[in-house]
C-alpha cells in the first residue's frame, strides 16, 4: 500500500470523541494521521451514514476502529470503498439484519442493564424519543472500572447518551464480510458480557483477536495495547 491508512476511531454509546484519548495521543505520537469524530448516537443508521460521510471525504485509504456500540456503527459505515480494515475494540460485530438488541439478548445481561436511565427528548414533528444513559453514581464501577476515579468521575457527567432507537435497528450490512477486521475483548467488561464480545468476533471470522484483562474502556486503561492492535492491523494490510 502505497499510502498509510487515516485511522478513524469510533466512540460508542455513553462516551465521546475524548474516551479516545490516551490512543488518539499515542498514535499521532507515532505519525500516524487519525480522526476521532463526534458519533450523533441517534440511530445505528443515522450514526453509520455519518461516519461513513466522514470517510468517505477522507483521500485515501482508511482503518476504521470502533469501540463498544461504535463496533455496531462501524459494522455498517465500513461498507465505504475506500475502508481498508476494521478494528473491534469491546465492541458488537454485527451480522446482517440483526440488532444490537438481538445480539446482547443471546446472552446474560452485564452489569449495566440495571443501572440504566431513560429520558425523553424532544424530536422534530413526532412523538418523543428516548435517551439511554448510565447513572451517574454507578458509572465509574459499572462503565469506567478499571479508569482512575479522578477521571472516571469526569466520564460519568459528560457521557453522551445513546437514543433507544439504536438498539432496535437492524444492521443492514456487515463489513466484515468483504473487508479484514480484528478484535479486542475486555475480559473484565462489565459493561458488555465479553461473551457478545466473543461470539460475535468469532461468527465474523476476524483474522485475530486479542484478549485483555481489562475494563470496557480499555482504551482508557490499556492505550499501548489498544494502539498495538491498530497499527499490527495496519502492518497486515501493508
Amino acid at each position: 500500500m502505497s499510502q498509510s491508512p487515516t485511522i478513524v476511531l469510533v466512540h460508542g454509546a455513553f462516551a465521546d470523541a475524548a474516551s479516545w484519548a490516551p490512543v488518539t495521543r499515542t498514535l499521532l505520537d507515532r505519525g500516524y494521521t487519525v480522526r476521532v469524530p463526534a458519533v450523533p448516537n441517534r440511530s445505528l443508521l443515522g450514526d453509520a451514514a455519518y461516519i461513513r460521510s466522514v470517510v468517505e471525504h477522507i483521500d485515501g485509504p482508511v482503518l476504521l476502529a470502533g469501540h463498544s456500540y461504535g463496533g455496531a456503527v462501524i459494522t455498517v459505515a465500513g461498507v465505504a470503498d475506500n475502508v481498508v480494515g476494521l478494528v473491534y475494540v469491546s465492541g458488537y460485530a454485527l451480522v446482517e439484519g440483526e440488532s444490537l438488541g438481538e445480539l446482547q439478548g443471546g446472552f446474560p445481561d452485564s452489569d449495566l442493564a440495571q443501572h440504566l436511565v431513560y429520558t425523553p427528548f424532544p424530536v422534530d414533528g413526532g412523538e418523543d424519543g428516548t435517551d439511554v444513559s448510565v447513572e451517574i453514581a454507578a458509572f465509574p464501577d459499572v462503565f469506567a472500572h478499571g479508569v482512575p476515579l479522578e477521571t472516571a468521575e469526569v466520564l460519568a457527567v459528560s457521557q453522551r447518551p445513546l437514543a433507544a432507537l439504536a438498539f432496535g435497528e437492524p444492521a443492514p450490512v456487515a463489513a466484515w464480510k468483504t473487508k479484514p477486521a480484528w478484535g479486542i475483548v475486555s475480559s473484565a467488561d462489565h459493561t458488555i458480557n465479553p461473551d457478545v464480545e466473543r461470539f460475535g468476533y468469532t461468527r465474523a471470522g476476524l483474522r485475530s483477536v486479542v484478549e485483555i484483562d481489562a475494563p470496557h474502556l480499555v482504551m482508557q486503561s490499556h492505550p499501548a495495547e489498544v494502539a498495538r492492535v491498530i497499527t499490527d492491523a495496519i502492518a497486515e494490510i501493508g
